[in-house]
């Protein structure tokens, strides 16, 4: 295996681990705060997010293209000068994202917060912001570190420091949580606060893994220092800052997505349903939409782009030397890999939406509701970062900022009126739409770009929908069997029926598929071999 593929593979095996742990904590944690409450936690988090997103993402990405671009040059000592002069930037940046989040938090609590009759008040909002914009100070500092370690070709620092970052932030967010509420039978509110404080202290230890990453790999980077040649000139340090924003700033805009979608909800989604007379309950839907169905929705998407992600440094390297045929055949593969994955998770979903968010929550008809109503919407968030990531595999990165902005701004026109003729619902459809702006724009720019059509794909896509169709027929008939002789109304008979209906979906998904090869063609040689295990040719 290449060094390059090598570093990718374990850069993209820390960020799922770690993405896996940002989902399933949720669950215990839900269980100790409660289903009222945990919409606390969330309200913290949206603007922690879009703060988090300006401050570091691309940083690491930008920092390592930069820094490895003047080492392959044998210019070691302009990547340390962006070290030196970054690492100030950054903690002053990370400084001011605190200081800029911690003073607009009674601000962003009053956009939240609009009825008396709302389960939280503005100064409970509030302090939950306060408290989690501390980890602001530290986390771009730990960004620009992550990216130098890539410079060099380690990836390891990275991927560790994310995961021990996140197993810290969980420890003391369960134990601090679970100690203030069952031991010291302290106020919920209190363990909110100091749950989200959680992320300031996670951060601490990413920040450790890094500092000893650093000593152990100092006599290296010195080395190569003394051993490089010296730059024939200093390039001004403002020409250091405008070559990293180059690199960063579409990826800043991919990171911002989810964020910025979820922000307008924020800021109208509580006033508008109190306007209709529901504020008593906007809090609850709120949570149930943003937080709590989403971090289900978002699994299919992680499957898939995970899937996928693999071929865009092959999309990227056929783009640059001018293998066109080569190009457009990966981009019928990405696509097809990409439905081939969600659509039937979606589906299923779907479905299982009762069971589902009894096993994870507890029995709601109208949590069900809103998960079978959302989970469609995780195909835009797959085909969103998919087609965002070969833009920029294809040098048309600067079409991110504006599809982006183009989708939130439609979000933001339809949001109030759907909301007030479809509530939740609402909220859900104008980010459907919004996305499906987005994502019109992303596509239209690549197919005209490349001059790419491909019938193949329609046809594939009409397949996997077929096949979905004899899957999902599978499921509902395994369910009503099991209606006929079982009561799906505890937690233990919800997972019974989960994992019966998972395993009927999946069985006839996966069987059919191999049957018809279509799996085989998709996921290469690895499927091919269990094709063969299975007795298919």
């Amino acid at each position: 295996m290449s060094s390059l593929m090598k570093g990718t593979a374990i850069l993209t095996v820390g960020l799922f681990l770690s993405k896996v742990l940002g989902l399933i904590y949720i669950f215990p944690f839900y269980a100790i705060v409660g289903e009222e409450n945990i919409g606390l936690y969330q309200y913290a988090y949206i603007p922690y997010s879009i703060m988090l997103s300006i401050a570091i993402s691309g940083i690491p990405l930008a920092v390592s293209k930069f820094v490895a671009k003047y080492n392959a040059m044998g210019d070691y000592e302009t990547g340390r000068r962006l070290l030196r002069s970054s690492t100030k930037l950054m903690l002053l940046s990370g400084f001011i994202s605190f200081l800029f989040l911690y003073a607009m938090s009674t601000p962003v609590a009053h956009l939240v917060i609009s009825d008396e009759e709302q389960i939280f008040t503005v100064e409970e909002v509030a302090d939950v912001i306060k408290w989690v914009s501390f980890a602001l100070i530290v986390v771009p500092f730990m960004s620009l570190l992550r990216g130098f370690f890539q410079g060099y070709g380690h990836y390891l620092p990275t991927s560790v420091s994310q995961l021990i970052e996140q197993i810290a932030r969980i420890i003391i967010l369960l134990g601090g949580s679970f100690i203030v509420v069952f031991l010291l039978d302290g106020d919920v509110t209190t363990a909110i606060n100091f749950a989200v404080f959680a992320a300031f202290i996670g951060a601490f230890g990413g920040l450790f893994v890094l500092s000893y990453y650093w000593k152990k790999l100092k006599p290296e980077f010195d080395l190569k220092l003394q051993q490089g040649i010296a730059p024939a000139e200093k390039i001004p340090l403002s020409d250091l800052y405008q070559e990293i924003l180059k690199y960063s700033v579409p990826i800043v805009f991919v990171g911002l997505s989810n964020p910025l979608f979820q922000a307008v909800d924020m800021i109208t989604f509580n006033r508008t349903m109190a306007s209709i007379g529901l504020a008593g309950v906007t809090d609850t839907y709120f949570t149930m939409l943003n937080f709590l169905t989403h971090k289900i929705v978002i699994i299919p998407v992680m499957l898939a782009t995970g899937f996928s992600a693999a071929l865009i440094p092959t999309i990227t390297e056929y783009y640059t030397l001018g293998k066109y045929n080569a190009l457009r055949h990966a981009m019928d593969k990405t696509y097809q890999v990409l439905l081939f994955v969600t659509v039937p998770a979606v589906v299923g979903i779907m479905i299982l939406s009762p069971y589902i968010y009894h096993v994870l929550y507890e029995e709601s008809e109208m949590g069900a509701t809103v998960l079978a109503h959302y989970a469609p919407v995780a195909i835009l968030f797959a085909l969103f970062a998919v087609t965002a990531s070969l833009l920029q595999g294809i040098d048309y990165q600067k079409w991110i900022v504006f599809s982006l902005l183009s989708g939130v701004l439609t979000k933001l026109v339809l949001n109030i009126p759907l909301i007030k003729w479809l509530q939740v619902d609402g909220a859900i459809l104008a980010t459907a739409i919004g996305y499906g702006v987005t994502i019109s724009i992303n596509i239209y720019v690549i197919h005209k770009a490349l001059d790419y059509q491909s019938i193949m794909v329609r046809r594939r896509v009409l397949l996997i929908f077929i096949l979905t169709g004899l899957m999902a027929a599978s499921v509902v008939l395994a369910i009503a069997l099991l209606n006929t002789f079982l009561s799906p109304h505890t937690k233990l008979m919800a997972v019974v029926y989960c994992i019966v209906g998972v395993s009927v979906g999946g069985g006839v998904y996966g069987l059919v598929s191999f049957r018809i090869g279509l799996a085989q063609k998709l996921l290469g040689a690895r499927a091919t071999k269990i094709a063969h295990k299975l007795g298919f040719k």
